[in-house]
């Protein structure tokens, strides 16, 4: 069954896609898809209770998928064309339908380990993704090619350790990087107690309270972390300002961070 959270971040993702199309007809399918569901609720298993790490999970992969279709429509707002529009090998409806397939599917890896589990969500993923593709594009052997191709580049590309070059694995590696809300760290931090090396990253992610992601001011988008306190800027530096820097999306990003009542210190 289904948590809340989960739930409240399916209808607001389905809100963000029209239904009527590729994108909103995808997040559908993988929304009802029971393996996609048993393979999401497996992973976070392996990663909070034998491994110690954040949640990797249902909620996670929903939320970043949310993250990457907002960051979508605000470069199209801006003008700035997804790299199948660039390459005139696919539409903006292509690269979204590509985007939250990647988003979705991301970290099904985790399942297995920690180590190069974006290869392995890749592994795990690349069936599904055909799958569901056969029955969203029909008869187009082609468009289904290049989106499963653009959808594996996000997965094996959202760690920010592999050179990545389209405008969609670099928005899906923002997407990532921006869940970082202490919601994430709350249950490895209850369930275990004995201090080990690698805590820092769950107390730097309890301290974030709120990630905003908006129109920018000068550039299409706009990242604003609030915390709780300052050991949050470990999560900013050490996790979420190298996958913006590896992104091919950095140009159009403005990324600020603060302790809540203190100023913002303005990173990009």
């Amino acid at each position: 069954m289904k948590s809340p959270k989960e739930l409240t971040l399916e209808r607001k993702l389905l809100a963000a896609l029209d239904p009527n199309t590729r994108p909103g007809f995808i997040a559908s399918l993988l929304m009802e898809d029971e393996e996609v569901q048993m393979m999401q609720d497996y992973a976070n298993s392996v990663s909070i209770v034998r491994l110690g790490f954040n949640d990797h999970g249902p909620v996670h992969m929903r939320q970043v998928a949310r993250n990457a279709v907002k960051m979508m429509h605000l470069l199209k707002d801006a003008g700035i064309q997804g790299s199948l529009e660039h390459d005139r090998v696919g539409t903006f409806e292509d690269s979204l339908s590509a985007v939250v397939l990647a988003s979705f599917l991301h970290d099904l890896g985790m399942a297995i380990g920690r180590q190069d589990h974006e290869l392995l969500s890749a592994t795990l993923s690349a069936p599904i993704i055909t799958r569901i593709l056969e029955v969203a594009y029909p008869d187009d052997i082609r468009k289904r090619v290049i989106i499963r191709s653009l959808a594996l580049e996000g997965i094996v590309g959202h760690m920010a350790n592999r050179r990545i070059h389209s405008i969609e694995a670099g928005v899906i590696l923002l997407a990532d990087g921006c869940d970082m809300e202490k919601g994430r760290a709350r249950i490895p931090i209850a369930l275990n107690t004995e201090p080990k090396i690698g805590d820092i990253h769950k107390y730097s992610a309890n301290s974030i309270e709120k990630v905003t992601i908006r129109k920018g001011e000068e550039k299409p988008i706009r990242i604003e972390v609030e915390m709780s306190a300052e050991v949050g800027f470990f999560q900013i530096e050490e996790v979420l300002l190298p996958k913006v820097n590896s992104s091919p999306v950095k140009p159009f990003v403005e990324l600020l961070a603060g302790v809540t009542g203190q100023i913002n210190k303005h990173y990009l």
